[in-house]
């Protein structure tokens, strides 16, 4: 590693960059490998600590991904999680069993470490437990600190050689003091300091994009949310005026998107901008299309044959860039032996029709805060950098069934409302995201002494800080009453407004 900080080796866990990430705002640098890495390696690394992610195999599975027992013997303290615990412990002569009761969701576990990083934790916590398999029996020279009801082994240690395993995510918001154990390994085992900074990670995706990029030139497909604004930035401080970019209105934009992003990027923030409306393009391509995997694919494929067009204009390009990031990859199944949750257009790697050399993902490994915090410091303006996320298919997968111009005006207008009026109440900062959903189902109502058969919206507001999880947002009853009121009156062939109460799990933020 170029600098003090954690190896985080994935085992195809959903959590493992939210590991990383974590680690990064204890202001310690930290880089993630796949489970494959050989020894040579991680000694080449020299990192100051290591951390094992979960994973969805079981041990008891063959093909379930192992790694060098000798790392344990290196002198580096590691810290194991879920099934980087139970690996930890098969591996130095423990045993891992199937439980007699799987344990899914938040637990109370109870410590009772007087050592780091156990000592660190209250007496009792709530934790997010997720295993099918246990420990059964330690290895030689660990001790258990802590359990729970269903899991008698939920913590263990070997303090003289620094080794750790914990059943529970410490990662996820959802375990209460998970940050204080996460804390206490860096800075009481590791002995790390605080040191890194986001001006550091800008600096270095700079210089890699330069190595990656040459005196080649790039592509940038703008869809005028944060990420693909970050990864501009990001991509001129490296090269220049070789970035080319291309906004596609594909439309299923919101209300006054188009006219923003190209305020946006010709007076704040000037690029070689190309404007593609095509949205004629893309509903003909989706006629008929109801399933949400369906429209996902078809408009992924669409958005490739769109910037390959573009690209003509602009003569030979070299490079494609794109704003993933980590969630987008995770719910895409594209993290090894992850599961695919949904597909995201811009996650898989690049299409050989476009004829590119290479892709450029400079966010690929960032969590949504964090892009948010890069921006912050290439000099994007606030109003862009704060703007809630919005997906690459838009609106297409807000409105539920097959899409019509009439359909998605509807999302479009009733969107809009909620906007304004979370802006009118204050409230916009304080909510991640929030948004309208046309659902599927018609009802009967009363309008003008009339009966009616509309639609009924649904009004989605969670509130997270890392997007993996989320709480639904409490929004006021005084709010919700305005904007209902406003939608039934104003949005054509609504008559119902819905307020999704929905955590993610087990919900997905999106309803598509």
């Amino acid at each position: 590693m170029d600098q003090q900080g954690i190896l985080v080796l994935d085992f195809g866990g959903q959590y493992t960059r939210l590991i990383a990430r974590r680690v990064r705002q204890q202001k310690v640098y930290s880089k993630v490998l796949p489970s494959s890495v050989d020894l040579e390696t991680i000694k080449k690394e020299a990192p100051d600590g290591i951390i094992l992610s979960g994973g969805p195999s079981s041990i008891s599975d063959p093909k379930a991904p192992r790694i060098d027992k000798d790392i344990f013997a290196l002198g580096i303290p590691v810290l194991g999680i879920g099934y980087g615990m139970q690996l930890m412990s098969s591996l130095l002569g423990g045993t891992v069993v199937r439980a007699d009761k799987k344990e899914y969701g938040v637990a109370t576990v109870q410590f009772n470490g007087n050592h780091a990083p156990f000592a660190a934790m209250p007496e009792y916590s709530e934790c997010l437990m997720s295993h099918a398999d246990l420990v059964d029996k330690l290895p030689e020279g660990f001790k258990v600190y802590g359990k729970t009801n269903a899991c008698p082994i939920a913590a263990i240690g070997n303090p003289d050689k620094k080794l750790y395993g914990i059943q529970f995510h410490p990662e996820v918001s959802l375990s209460k003091d998970g940050t204080t154990l996460l804390s206490s390994f860096l800075f009481d085992v590791c002995k790390l300091k605080p040191t890194w900074e986001m001006t550091g990670y800008a600096e270095e995706a700079i210089e890699q994009i330069r190595k990656t990029v040459g005196d080649g030139t790039v592509l940038l497909g703008l869809s005028g949310g944060v990420d693909s604004a970050v990864a501009a930035a990001l991509i001129e401080k490296a090269i220049g005026n070789r970035l080319h970019c291309v906004y596609v209105d594909h439309g299923f934009m919101r209300k006054g998107e188009t006219e923003m992003v190209k305020d946006v990027f010709t007076r704040y923030f000037p690029v070689t901008l190309k404007c593609v409306d095509a949205s004629e393009r893309f509903f003909t391509a989706l006629k008929n299309v109801s399933d949400p995997e369906q429209k996902r694919k078809i408009i992924g494929a669409e958005f490739v044959n769109v910037f390959k067009d573009a690209a003509l204009s602009f003569g030979k390009l070299d490079y494609f860039a794109q704003g993933t990031i980590y969630s987008d990859v995770i719910e895409s199944g594209a993290v090894e032996g992850s599961n695919i949750i949904k597909s995201h257009h811009n996650v898989g790697g690049l299409p050989k029709e476009l004829g590119f050399t290479g892709l450029v993902e400079p966010l690929r490994n960032l969590f949504k805060d964090e892009v948010r915090e890069l921006g912050r410091v290439l000099g994007l303006p606030n109003h862009m950098v704060d703007r809630q996320p919005f997906p690459g298919p838009g609106l297409a997968i807000r409105c539920l069934g097959a899409l019509t111009f009439e359909r998605i005006s509807i999302v479009r207008e009733s969107d809009a409302i909620l906007r304004e009026e979370v802006k009118k109440a204050g409230l916009s900062s304080s909510i991640s995201q929030y948004f309208t959903v046309l659902t599927n189902i018609q009802s009967v109502g009363v309008m003008d002494d009339e009966r009616t058969y509309f639609y009924a919206v649904a009004i989605r507001a969670v509130t997270t800080d890392d997007f993996m999880t989320a709480q639904w947002t409490s929004l006021p009853h005084e709010l919700l009453a305005t904007v209902s009121s406003r939608i039934v009156n104003e949005v054509p062939g609504v008559n119902r407004v819905l307020y999704d109460i929905t955590g993610k799990p087990p919900a997905s933020i999106e309803w598509e």
